[in-house]
């Protein structure tokens, strides 16, 4: 039974009730397995947003004497239907494949090595992609000078890719890798490796020189290139911006007046705060505290909440009150745990919560399983959980504390799908909290599960004084039926918004792009900041990334709105590409501006 406010047996209704009972039963597996949808779309998820390249590195010979030279390779296999940019593509906008060997001291890369490319029809292009198919050999030759110290020798390497099908561009990454060969004293005979028609293919391809400056690349998509053309490291900007004051932040797609507002709140001094900045540590944890207990009524989480209790045997049918609130204190505890640990790795870590949130697969799955659910509050289908709450001695009459204590942590993490916006502000003021030094943020996410766990206990042990159960509970069950189906329609819209916002042409970003830096953007942040500080004009910095769609809507619409363009034009205006977030030097920016996705707009101006 699927709504059982207090009978650990289950029983809605009684025999007179007016409401239909379906034939059919679904096993309780069946139903925990629907609890399972959301850990699966994460997986799932990740594949999906980067789907990463198989890498493998292969030496010519396991040892090479010093003095001489030997080649070492990399075999790439990208998943079906998939290729890169070549290292030379034709569209200098494209992202290149780039192999970096990290030579280490006694080594030389003499020379690199990339397949021939194959030219791809892409819709919407004036001419053919070069790119690289689904498997190619890429590497290097290397030389090893003549005094190299005999012994084992590792040699790090990594290769800079964007995967792409026919219709749309991932987010580039980096993958990471090593060669390993052992240093012979000069005059020792080379080892021949196993793997000789891997060097065969990588001898087919062309080679070029390591330092030879490159034929294309992406606006900002160098780390080195970028410090070369502003003169200064990635310390130098961030230490730069301690000089500045952030007058505002906001992100995503913004219509010319959603816009215009945020630039005049900026310069009017409006603050932009959240609920917990500039309040005192006990304020703080008061309304964290309180917050966590308002995210029960959240419509992931109230729905669930007789199901739930139903599944850990609270209640009546818990022999006592005492056992009922501890059945509801091993529950709520493990929420607690749930976030806390989360929290505290995702702050340790420095990751980015909000991953999960923009997977299309996982708001599918969160669709899928609400619309299993709606239909379940309408009797279409029953989901028993009540043999779950029987033990072979208990005949039924008590719950199991380790089972109470599991569902709490499955229902913490199912609860993500409603709760996370909640919990990416908690977590961005706990990182930046603790980032100034302050450890005791790191318990934050701890006290506002604690805030989801409080009603639990009591739950347990007072659910015999709820009302008993009839009629009037049919119609309340299929209201929450209806709230269920619009959160489930919700998600569903999402899948389908974040899918179809991924189908862009990298290409037509970087052209955008392109044109602003034409009407005097500037792509150097650096630059623009010490432009500012001359000038003493405030600057406009806004991260994108060719895999943004909404930041070719917003150079298309927004920044082509005539009140947005005089609104801004006294501003320094700098285009900062942020193609992978999770590498430097755009972590470090997106971090310390709280960004949880693309674009970010981000209005600072200098201290006088």
């Amino acid at each position: 039974m699927l709504f059982p406010w207090y009978d650990a047996e289950v029983t809605l209704l009684s025999a007179s009730s007016p409401s239909p009972r379906p034939s059919g039963r679904w096993p309780a597996w069946l139903g925990l397995l629907a609890f399972a949808v959301a850990s699966v779309g994460t997986s799932l998820s990740g594949q999906m947003r980067r789907p990463k390249a198989d890498v493998a590195p292969f030496t010519a010979a396991t040892m090479v004497a010093a003095g001489s030279t030997t080649r070492v390779a990399l075999t790439v296999k990208l998943p079906a239907g998939l290729h890169v940019q070549s290292d030379a593509p034709r569209d200098p906008s494209l992202i290149p494949t780039v192999l970096t060997v990290q030579a280490p001291a006694g080594v030389t890369v003499r020379h690199l090595f990339y397949p021939e490319a194959t030219d791809f029809e892409q819709a919407g292009q004036s001419q053919p992609l070069a790119v690289f198919e689904r498997e190619f050999v890429t590497g290097a030759e290397l030389a090893i000078a003549d005094d190299a110290k005999p012994g084992d020798l590792v040699i790090p390497g990594r290769l800079r890719y964007q995967a792409c099908d026919d219709k749309l561009c991932f987010a580039p990454q980096t993958a990471t890798f090593e060669w390993k060969v052992r240093i012979a004293p000069a005059g020792t005979a080379a080892s021949a490796s196993e793997h000789g028609d891997v060097f065969a293919r990588l001898s087919q391809g062309r080679m070029t020189q390591p330092n030879a400056a490159p034929t294309t690349r992406s606006i900002g998509s160098s780390k080195a290139t970028a410090a070369a053309e502003t003169g200064g490291s990635d310390a130098d900007v961030l230490r730069t911006l301690d000089r500045f004051t952030v007058q505002g932040t906001t992100g995503g797609y913004l219509p010319a007046d959603d816009f215009l507002q945020f630039v005049r709140d900026a310069e009017a001094g409006v603050p932009q705060k959240g609920l917990l900045d500039g309040r005192g540590p006990l304020a703080i944890l008061l309304i964290v505290l309180i917050g966590g207990l308002a995210l029960n009524l959240t419509p992931c989480v109230l729905p669930m909440v007789p199901i739930n209790l139903a599944i850990i045997g609270a209640g009546a049918k818990a022999g006592s009150k005492q056992r009922g609130f501890l059945l509801g204190l091993a529950y709520g505890a493990a929420m607690a745990l749930v976030y806390g640990v989360l929290g505290l790795i995702v702050i340790l870590t420095a990751g980015t919560f909000g991953t999960l949130n923009a997977s299309p697969w996982f708001n599918l799955g969160i669709a899928v399983l609400f619309v299993v659910l709606a239909l379940a509050m309408f009797d279409v289908i029953l989901i028993d959980f009540s043999n779950l709450s029987r033990g072979p001695d208990t005949q039924g009459r008590r719950g199991s504390l380790a089972l109470a204590f599991t569902m709490g942590g499955v229902a913490a993490l199912l609860a993500g799908a409603c709760v996370a916006p909640v919990v990416i502000q908690v977590i961005l003021f706990s990182s930046s909290l603790y980032a100034g030094g302050t450890s005791v943020a790191l318990a934050l996410p701890f006290v506002l599960g604690l805030g989801m766990a409080l009603p639990w206990p009591l739950a347990g042990a007072g659910m015999a004084w709820l009302p008993r159960p009839g009629a009037w509970m049919v119609r309340v069950k299929q209201a929450m039926g209806v709230l269920i189906l619009l959160t489930a329609a919700y998600y569903g819209y999402l899948a389908y918004e974040i899918w179809d916002n991924r189908r862009v042409d990298a290409g037509a970003v970087s052209r955008s792009v392109q044109d602003k830096l034409q009407e005097g953007w500037t792509s150097s942040l650096s630059a623009g900041l010490a432009q500012a500080e001359r000038e003493g004009k405030p600057v406009l910095i806004d991260f994108w990334a060719t895999w943004c769609k909404n930041c070719l809507t917003m150079d298309a619409t927004t920044f082509e709105d005539a009140g947005v363009k005089t609104a801004i034009d006294g501003y320094v205006k700098v285009k900062v590409q942020a193609e992978d977030p999770d590498a430097e030097p755009a972590k470090s920016l997106l971090t310390r501006f709280k960004s949880v996705g693309l674009p970010t707009y981000v209005i600072v101006r200098p201290r006088r």
